[in-house]
């Protein structure tokens, strides 16, 4: 399968066409951004582990009965991916608080949960991606009431599988960022998991190994990103 035109480029990765029309090759970039692209940088390296991560949870999902966009892995960066309709909803399942949660409720972090939340933010870069409830996405004909509800079964069967499998590979699931995409058999999960869309705490030290450690300036940021992927190949 060749790359033909290119359709999108975001932050993270590139999105070219393909001679099928139901299909696109998704290319990952070593790019890195934060706090609404006000701080930028390069982590080289980072895209091939994102792409690696990636389908290889992917694939985790599918064997778990949560559709997704995986197609086949082409190269260290490239990976066929159904070619989707973005619901433009950001959805962000929590454990513990962290980050944002933590700031806007004023909470330390580090508070573990007794369930899971689950929060929507509309996907917008020049609304700075605001929170947005159920009804609101309704309303502005973002998503249907059917596609929130299983939005939401999903999320949350997508946050017992990686619970499960990163607490064997010594890591704490913190918090992650879904996306999901319409295709004409429905709704399925798209974009990536990776240190870039997920928080991943070393569980006997906290020490971070995800996109934190750029954010913060925490120093080795592909170091973390390395241990991650090493302790997933181990485990799967």
């Amino acid at each position: 399968m060749e790359k033909k035109e290119q359709l999108y480029e975001g932050k993270a990765k590139k999105v070219y066409a393909t001679e099928d029309p139901n299909l696109v090759i998704v290319s990952y970039k070593d790019d890195a951004t934060a706090f609404d692209g006000a701080k930028k940088g390069t982590i080289v390296g980072k895209g091939v582990i994102n792409n690696q991560m990636t389908n290889r949870l992917m694939a985790k999902m599918e064997k778990a009965g949560i559709p997704t966009h995986f197609v086949e892995e082409l190269s260290e960066r490239d990976t066929l991916v159904k070619k989707v309709s973005i619901v433009p909803l950001e959805v962000i399942i929590r454990n513990i608080s962290a980050g944002h949660f933590a700031s806007r409720y004023g909470v330390e972090e580090g508070i573990v949960f007794s369930e899971p939340t689950i929060e929507f933010s509309y996907k917008n870069d020049d609304l700075h991606d605001p929170l947005m409830n159920a009804y609101h996405a309704v309303a502005l004909k973002l998503a249907t009431w059917e596609e929130i509800e299983l939005i939401k079964k999903y999320a949350f069967a997508v946050n017992d599988t990686l619970k499960a499998f990163w607490s064997e590979c010594g890591v704490t699931l913190v918090d992650f960022k879904l996306e999901f995409g319409r295709t004409d058999d429905g709704l399925v999960l798209c974009d990536e998991i990776s240190p870039d869309s997920c928080r991943l705490w070393d569980m006997e030290t906290d020490k971070k190994l995800d996109k934190d450690r750029f954010r913060r300036d925490l120093g080795d940021v592909l170091g973390g990103y390395r241990d991650v992927l090493a302790r997933l190949q181990s485990s799967i």
